[in-house]
């Protein structure tokens, strides 16, 4: 058997490579830490009229004029830990299964990753920088104490920071420890802590030349094999910590950081002198504008924006040095590099304190308008907290000098990477590739994105001069954000992207708030009046595209801020059915199917072979029979015949190595039986599935709440290749109910 399974994996290995070509692009991805849309200088440059100073970022404008700036481009969730959950997953935050909300250092669920995707596309991987989604205790974590360490997540190489309070520490070595499990800011190289070796290594700079040193290995290594490198940089959240010395000059190979990998003097710009360098255009600038400002608090606010300044002119300098690596290395033109941020700037005093004569000043986002012309910050739903600046550098891809708008998120990520690595779309991402808006193809024929958000944290939005005044006060609580578009116009203009946002949720039947971003960038004109019969359909679209989960973790691994992960207050929220015109209906469902070899359920779309698919109709779906090698998608409606509000739902798969399956009942996540499910055993609606903190006996007792009706469903069944199969599909109402077999009558199209 398990010559078998080698063999099989073996071969699989080798139609991906044949699948994949010989052209498939490098990846960068560089993620920062609570830098606002503002804090990059070509989304502030409005600002200036009103006198707002500017920050340094000449690298990454160059890179925009040489790439395309997305200027609506959107993190999940406006705090770190379930940014980057929804970032590396390819979820956005309504199908995230355990890092929702505050849930930080919680364990990734164990399922498809940006990593594991591509690693399975053939590239070598690496994160170097913050994890913090690997699990342990708040302040923790190890190889051994985690249920989901890069390298469990798809990684081969992992050099930084598991812990995420840790990877509040610039200075690894001389700051105070943050980790009362390894009694250090733990840098791990792989399966070792390095901490001792870092003498005055300042973050930035000690991931960067890490990054560079390890894209160079990997070149040298197979020039033909492509990378994945994630280097995900801490700055510039708190504290303000600023570097040793000045940039070193040039970049690149022989140029700017390097790595020495000797103890005590790790990279080439570690020093003794830490936490001292202020970049000569910051230490004397802006000190009319924060008296006329900030008055008799003039002196502390300067302390705070020149640190600030200089940790985000040091990101530039950092991307500009890896951009000329991949110019020496002659990889430029086969590179896709993203830089983004996982949520709005910060205001969080005292996070990190001093140590002796290295002080840590509050940040305040208000001095350089981090926000930019938007409302809001860090843990707020609106713009400033959620909209994130974002270039993507792809000169052999892409073409240069593009500036677009069209609403995008992070989970488009993953669709974006599949198809650049050549493979298909893993069903169960919420993403659309980016590819046509990057190109600047026209969109009216592509998928749609969806762009949504929900996140809970208490307190009020700050209440900052330039906010609009309907902010003032403005409790979060709850939060759900969903973009819709609407037409322009009736005479062909091009279609507007609305936003529709509540705050403080209790019920989940309140209404929207509605506003034109583009227009009225500080969302301070609600057009819920004008836009009144899109409520319904916005109350139905929000349910129809995110679920309910269980919630429910092992206490062992830890304590945490939110150890139940996220409930919301419209869970059990009857989701509505379609209903559509019954007249027009058949019974069974339409079917799709290709002979293919796939790694993972996809997108069936997304599949080379999906516009040459043999079609049909499945009136009886359990007596389909499922040939041997093929991907099947049937869709349609399923009747749900009475409202419940625990609905459960079990699938069974014929037991033949590589089967697997994934439901979709309206955008949502039915049952997930993809990554590790068993041939042969029963998948059910319960969030647990693949989760490594699971409480077994706890899960799968929640169900799902639905209106009697027809909705909306996607079947899609990847048959292994040595047999023939067949689908069983049950469901029951209710803890109590019968579990039956859907019948066929169910099924419409």
């Amino acid at each position: 058997m398990l010559r078998k399974i080698v063999l099989a994996a073996e071969m699989f290995l080798m139609s991906m490579a044949a699948w994949a070509g010989t052209q498939q692009p490098n990846i960068i991805l560089v993620l920062v830490d609570d830098m606002g849309w503002g804090d990059l200088s070509l989304n502030s440059r409005g600002l200036v009229e009103q006198n707002t100073p500017q920050i340094s970022t000449p690298h990454l404008a160059k890179l925009a004029q040489q790439g395309v700036l997305l200027t609506r481009h959107y993190t999940c969730a406006p705090v770190c830990a379930p940014a980057r959950a929804s970032l590396f997953s390819g979820v956005h935050q309504g199908h995230a299964e355990v890092v929702r909300n505050n849930s930080f250092d919680a364990a990734l669920e164990n399922s498809h990753t940006l990593a594991s995707v591509l690693k399975q596309a053939g590239y070598a991987t690496a994160l170097i920088g913050k994890w913090g989604i690997g699990g342990g205790s708040e302040s923790g974590g190890t190889p051994t104490t985690t249920g989901a360490w890069p390298t469990q997540r798809g990684f081969d190489y992992f050099f930084g920071y598991n812990n995420h309070i840790a990877g509040h520490r610039h200075y690894p070595k001389e700051e105070s420890v943050a980790d009362p499990e390894t009694h250090k800011n733990a840098i791990w190289d792989g399966d070792k802590i390095v901490t001792d070796d870092l003498d005055g290594a300042y973050s930035t700079d000690l991931f960067t030349a890490r990054a560079k040193k390890w894209i160079e290995d990997t070149h040298k290594a197979d020039p033909q094999k492509p990378f994945f490198l994630a280097l995900t940089l801490i700055a510039p959240h708190a504290r303000l910590a600023v570097p040793t010395m000045a940039y070193p000059k040039k970049g690149g190979v022989r140029g700017g950081v390097q790595w020495l990998g000797k103890p005590g003097k790790m990279i080439n710009t570690a020093s003794s002198n830490w936490d001292s360098f202020v970049y000569p255009q910051y230490r004397t600038a802006w000190e009319n504008y924060a008296k006329k400002r900030y008055g008799d608090k003039a002196s502390a606010k300067l302390d705070g924006a020149r640190r600030h300044a200089t940790m985000i002119t040091r990101v530039d300098d950092a991307v500009g040095d890896i951009v000329r690596l991949c110019k020496d290395l002659k990889i430029d033109r086969n590179t896709f590099l993203v830089f983004t941020s996982d949520n709005g700037p910060h205001n969080e005093p005292g996070s990190v304190r001093g140590e002796g004569d290295h002080p840590a000043p509050a940040q305040d986002p208000s001095f350089f308008r981090s926000y930019g012309p938007l409302d809001g910050i860090k843990r707020d739903a609106w713009e400033g907290g959620l909209r994130v600046p974002c270039v993507v550098w792809a000169p052999g891809i892409i073409a240069g000098g593009v500036k677009n708008a069209q609403p995008t998120q992070f989970q488009d990520w993953m669709a974006t990477f599949a198809e650049l690595a050549g493979v298909p779309v893993p069903m169960r991402s919420d993403g659309v590739s980016m590819l046509p808006v990057l190109r600047g193809e026209k969109t009216s024929g592509q998928q749609r994105g969806v762009v949504y958000s929900e996140y809970a944290y208490g307190g009020q939005i700050p209440r900052y001069d330039d906010f609009a005044p309907n902010k003032t006060g403005r409790v979060r609580g709850e939060q759900q954000v969903i973009l819709f578009p609407v037409p322009a116009g009736k005479n062909g203009e091009a279609t507007r992207w609305l936003k529709a946002i509540r705050t403080g949720i209790s019920t989940g039947q309140e209404d929207f708030e509605i506003y034109d971003v583009d227009a009225d960038t500080h969302e301070s004109e609600n057009l819920a009046g004008k836009y009144s019969e899109y409520q319904d359909q916005l109350k139905k679209s929000v349910l129809w595209n995110r679920r309910a989960y269980d919630y429910v973790r092992d206490p062992a691994a830890g304590k945490r801020h939110n150890p139940c992960g996220g409930k919301r207050s419209y869970d059990n929220v009857l989701v509505p059915p379609d209903d559509p015109d019954s007249a027009g209906l058949k019974p069974g469902l339409k079917m799709r199917r290709v002979v293919a070899e796939v790694p993972w359920v996809p997108v069936f779309e997304t599949l080379p072979q999906a516009a040459q698919a043999e079609t049909g109709e499945a009136e009886d779906l359990s007596k389909e029979e499922l040939p041997a090698g093929s991907v099947t998608q049937y869709t349609g409606y399923m009747r749900v015949p009475q409202d419940g509000q625990q609905w459960h739902f079990y699938l069974t798969l014929s037991d033949v190595l590589g089967t697997k399956a994934y439901i979709k009942l309206h955008n949502f996540q039915l049952i997930d039986a993809d990554a590790n499910y068993k041939p042969g055993s029963t998948a059910t609606e319960s969030a647990a599935a693949n989760v490594v903190e699971s409480v077994k006996e706890k899960t799968g007792k929640a169900g799902i709440p639905l209106k009697a009706g027809l909705h909306a469903i996607n079947i899609t069944v990847v048959q292994g290749k040595d047999g023939s199969g067949k689908i069983r599909f049950e469901r029951q109402r209710g803890k109590d109910g019968k579990r039956e077999l859907i019948p066929a009558g169910a099924f419409m199209n």
